[in-house]
């Protein structure tokens, strides 16, 4: 039963991951594409590696995969946050169409405050 929860896991994983991928050739600016390689990442890899765990139970392998599902978690938001923080503040152009630019209000008032 184990076997089986574990290969499902993989596989929505693999599924997470395609979508991630295609998402990253077919979304129009960098935000998006971050966003959706993050979510490929965070979503997919960490049901993979769920997976790895109900497959080979607490073993060496399923101990470092739960161990690292928290990690990948916290790392990866943490460094497509600083990638699109610093992809902004360098003037990366957002796409054709954005429906809403709530930073660039607060870049305004930081701009603001620093002249004062």
């Amino acid at each position: 039963m184990n076997s089986i929860i574990g290969v499902i896991l993989l596989f929505i994983g693999l599924l997470f991951n395609l979508f991630g991928c295609i998402g990253l050739i077919r979304f129009p600016d960098v935000y998006n594409r971050l966003q959706a390689g993050t979510k490929c990442v965070t979503l997919g890899t960490s049901s993979m590696l769920l997976g790895m765990l109900f497959f080979f139970g607490f073993s060496e392998a399923g101990i470092k995969a739960v161990i690292t599902i928290p990690l990948l978690f916290l790392s990866a938001s943490v460094a497509a946050h600083a990638l699109i923080r610093g992809s902004y503040i360098f003037g990366v152009k957002i796409g054709d169409q954005p429906i809403k630019d709530d930073y660039k209000e607060q870049v305004e008032t930081d701009e603001k405050n620093e002249v004062k």
